[in-house]
């Protein structure tokens, strides 16, 4: 091999070593991100009711998973930021407590999954993505 062969050989070497330093943390991102968002969703809206039987609240978002009328439903409220900004306070979404729900239902009708626009609880409202319907 002559030495401008070389020296393409190197270039084209040192570019995927680079290109692959910067694509591989999307990669472990990817699977993730695939689940977050709304794209998972019908985009159409329904309402449940029921009660609270287990929270996980935090990041990436908080979870319920709520009875409703003897059915699981998992429904996604919001980070914490945007819990505390709709009014949510500490304890409000703790386990017994009856709440309704409004939001996007996954697309997957076997799974029992709701991402929350909004909620109430007993008659106050709280508006977790105040600009969706």
């Amino acid at each position: 091999m002559g030495k401008d062969a070389a020296m393409l050989d190197r270039r084209r070497f040192i570019l995927a070593a680079g290109a692959t330093a910067l694509l591989a943390p999307l990669a472990i991102f990817a699977p993730a991100s695939a689940h977050h968002g709304w794209a998972w969703t019908t985009g159409e809206n329904v309402e449940l009711t029921g009660t609270i039987t287990e929270t996980r609240l935090g990041m990436p978002h908080g979870e319920l998973v709520m009875d409703v009328d003897g059915t699981a439903w998992t429904v996604e409220v919001g980070q914490p930021y945007r819990n505390d900004r709709s009014g949510l306070k500490e304890g409000d979404l703790a386990k017994g407590v009856k709440i309704t729900v409004s939001g996007e239902p996954s697309a997957d009708p076997d799974e029992k999954l709701l991402k929350v626009e909004r909620l109430w609880i007993g008659e106050r409202k709280y508006e977790l993505y105040p600009n969706r319907d």
